[in-house]
């Protein structure tokens, strides 16, 4: 189940960095490729050469190769992974983790990284039952991180108690398990739109909003995680994603978007329509910039065509319609009679009035309503953690349609 796979193995500076090299060889023996960083401290406890030999490749502590200069990009680093396992994990790292420090390349690569994290402390039992370390580990995980909880047993500190790293063997089947559950949405064809559109007024101005696309960019990726295949519009944006199973087809006006959406939408099994499209474009394009002497005193605007209607009267019973609402009065009734009007299954209802919300936030707050009068409410999340709200309630409608 490993072969191919790409697990991101940090280490920090804590004496069971011995059991890692024992780790790593069950991990290259079931095919995976394992890319080693190490804390700096982390080479007083287990070296380099020895890590690299089984891993296979150069073990990374530092941002640059001092020898020849050449960079080790953080970015890159965290696009690669499809897991990344940071064992054993100090109380030091685990606060900067929580704190979002990066002032190495371990640190700042977790911040970068887009799989799935997984953790591991260990320390003395003191240590991790203080405060601090069990807020630090409640929050990591409220991140979306995965705790692998330490064992009771003999410590280093000649102490007995809760605190050992789990043994090699158990992380290396919590990590089998991981890349072998069942992904909701295998097999399955998905439409995400995301991003704003770009209305032209003349060659250099347009009508737009805010939108950056994260929301979209994140259900995509979520889909992906859950074995979908993607076809992702994607309106002008300086966001992307680079994630396998995800192909982009990039659209700057709503009725470049609409084509897009109607072509694409007759193949697949569900769509998921975040995109902010425009409601209205100019009626008339000047060839030239219009100048500033020039001005003009109106700009007449004709109405686009609505994607989520047209894709609501075109749908068949077995295909799964997903619109949003962003709404700043009367919130909930309007996204009722979105929901309805348009032949939807499910609505995302979010505000901005909500604080953390709405437009160039990494984070979001959403209600989701569907076609048979539930809603479910979230508190303010990432948006990595709203798009897998998202695609539970998808899943649940799935169920629902068999």
């Amino acid at each position: 189940m490993l072969k191919g796979k790409k697990i991101l193995l940090g280490i920090t500076g804590g004496i069971a960095a011995y059991k890692i090299p024992f780790l790593l060889r069950l991990l290259k023996k079931e095919g995976a490729e394992v890319q080693i960083i190490l804390s700096p401290f982390a080479k007083e406890f287990v070296t380099p050469l020895t890590l690299s030999t089984l891993s296979e490749r150069p073990v990374l502590t530092e941002f640059h190769n001092k020898d020849d200069g050449s960079w080790f990009s953080h970015v890159n680093l965290g696009l690669w992974a499809d897991l990344f396992l940071v064992a054993p994990l100090t109380a030091n790292t685990m606060g900067k983790m929580a704190a979002g420090i990066a002032d190495n390349l371990l640190l700042t690569t977790i911040l970068s990284s887009r799989c799935p994290v997984f953790f591991a402390p260990t320390m003395d039992l003191d240590m991790y039952h203080h405060p601090s370390t069990q807020s630090n580990i409640k929050k990591l995980q409220k991140f979306g991180y995965k705790l692998i909880e330490p064992v009771e047993g003999e410590l280093a500190s000649g102490l007995k108690g809760m605190g050992r790293l789990e043994e090699p063997e158990v992380i290396f089947e919590i990590i089998k398990e991981h890349f072998e559950k069942k992904k909701a949405l295998k097999g399955k064809k998905v439409l995400v739109t995301a991003g704003p559109t770009h209305e032209p007024i003349d060659p250099v101005r347009f009508i737009g909003n805010h939108s950056s696309g994260k929301m979209g960019i994140a259900i995509a990726e979520a889909l992906v995680d859950e074995g979908a295949e993607v076809d992702l519009v994607l309106g002008p944006t300086s966001e992307n994603t680079e994630k396998q199973g995800i192909k982009i087809h990039r659209v700057t006006t709503a009725e470049q978007m609409f084509e897009k959406s109607m072509q694409v939408f007759k193949n697949e099994d569900i769509a998921i329509l975040s995109a902010a499209v425009a409601d209205f474009s100019p009626s008339n394009i000047a060839d030239s910039k219009i100048k500033k002497e020039q001005g003009f005193q109106s700009i007449e605007l004709k109405p686009t065509k609505d994607i989520l209607a047209s894709l609501g009267k075109v749908k068949s019973k077995k295909q799964i319609l997903v619109g949003f609402a962003l709404e700043t009065d009367n919130e909930e009734a309007n996204a009722i009679k979105k929901l309805n009007a348009k032949n939807l299954d499910l609505i995302v209802l979010n505000s901005l009035r909500d604080k953390g919300a709405g437009f160039g936030y990494s984070t979001n707050k959403v209600s989701i309503l569907d076609n048979k009068g539930n809603k479910t409410e979230f508190a303010l999340k990432d948006k990595t953690e709203v798009a897998k709200d998202i695609i539970a309630a998808i899943v649940s409608v799935l169920e629902q349609k068999k």
